[in-house]
């Protein structure tokens, strides 16, 4: 899940505010609100080529269906400290750091994410309802003695993010049935023996246009290439630099809205991780966590937010596709820890 830094402002005017899709995403939880001055840049306009309306099969607009109540956690799983309240949590501004016992923590964490978002992609069929994929995935978690870290955090009703086509991110599960030619990103994040493992994976539902698999694989190269950047020492702008340059190669937009974060013992912290050409600080260092997520557009990067305070969808309804991993960086390099 991506975080908001409420305290800055963002580069670009803010997207007018619309009655049928809700508020703008600048009022609600996890985006980015960067420096105007110094901050992040304006993506790069002469490498986006267009997507084809032709190459694009035609969709209805996401509608919602209805949200079940949330699913019960059996008493002996401890709960992330968030549980309960109903503002989320400020992020934090440590940097998490590691030793060999804490990173054995991490590793399980990830690792178990990593499971339970494969084996939720195995249930991406056409006529299947995200609710059913998020009992899945809930009864999976607390069957190995985790607890599903979305589930309550600033009152998030669901224990997974599905986000379907324009959905950019945030997606509540609900009765909607995936339709044929559907993407879906699934975003699992479990909290184990008091350590998040964070990932995300955009999957096709049954026969999905070239457009659309072209999006969703350029969009995890822009995630691999900006891994393959990381090490001790590396500027984190490096990030946001490797992924720019490929999705703009390839005529998509990075959505600059929602961030990576740093991921431990804490949901959300320091450093916030750019995916979009920037000038902030910072470096990596040895033994640190953090998520890189980014989010790609074939249209628009712009987003609104459903009055249900968390679906951010493209402004324009064109698709868009996130891969994330929970990475350790190294000395010589980054370990993926929650590639399954």
């Amino acid at each position: 899940m991506a975080v908001r830094v409420p305290s800055m402002e963002l580069h670009r005017p803010p997207p007018s505010v619309s009655g049928v899709r809700g508020k703008s995403c600048l009022q609600k939880p996890f985006l980015v609100q960067a420096k105007r001055l110094e901050g992040l840049e304006k993506a790069n306009p002469r490498s986006r080529g267009k997507q084809s309306l032709e190459q694009v099969k035609k969709r209805a607009p996401l509608i919602r269906g209805t949200v079940s109540p949330p699913l019960p956690v059996p008493g002996h799983i401890t709960q992330p400290p968030y549980v309960g309240k109903k503002d989320a949590p400020e992020i934090a501004s440590e940097i998490q750091m590691h030793d060999k016992v804490s990173i054995v923590h991490m590793k399980a964490a990830c690792e178990l994410a990593a499971r339970v978002l494969e084996y939720a992609g195995t249930l991406v069929k056409p006529s299947v309802t995200t609710d059913e994929i998020d009992k899945a995935v809930h009864k999976m978690i607390i069957d190995a003695g985790a607890y599903p870290s979305p589930l309550g955090y600033g009152g998030f009703p669901k224990s997974v993010c599905t986000s379907v086509n324009e959905c950019i991110c945030h997606g509540i599960p609900d009765s909607r049935e995936l339709q044929d030619g559907d993407i879906i990103n699934i975003d699992v994040t479990v909290y184990l023996n008091g350590y998040h493992g964070d990932t995300s994976k955009t999957f096709l539902c049954g026969e999905v246009d070239e457009a659309s698999k072209r999006l969703v694989k350029v969009t995890e190269e822009c995630m691999l290439r900006a891994i393959s950047a990381c090490k001790h020492g590396t500027s984190l702008k490096k990030i946001g630099r490797r992924i720019s340059e490929h999705a703009e190669r390839h005529g998509f937009g990075v959505v600059d809205r929602f961030v990576g974060h740093g991921v431990g013992r804490i949901f959300h912290s320091e450093p916030m991780i750019y995916h979009q050409r920037n000038n902030m600080p910072g470096q990596m260092v040895e033994g640190q966590t953090f998520t890189i997520e980014p989010a790609l557009s074939m249209g628009s990067i712009d987003c609104d937010m459903w009055d249900d305070g968390w679906t951010a969808v493209t402004t324009d309804g064109s698709l868009a596709a996130q891969f994330e991993h929970t990475i350790l960086i190294t000395k010589t390099g980054a370990e993926i820890l929650t590639k399954c």
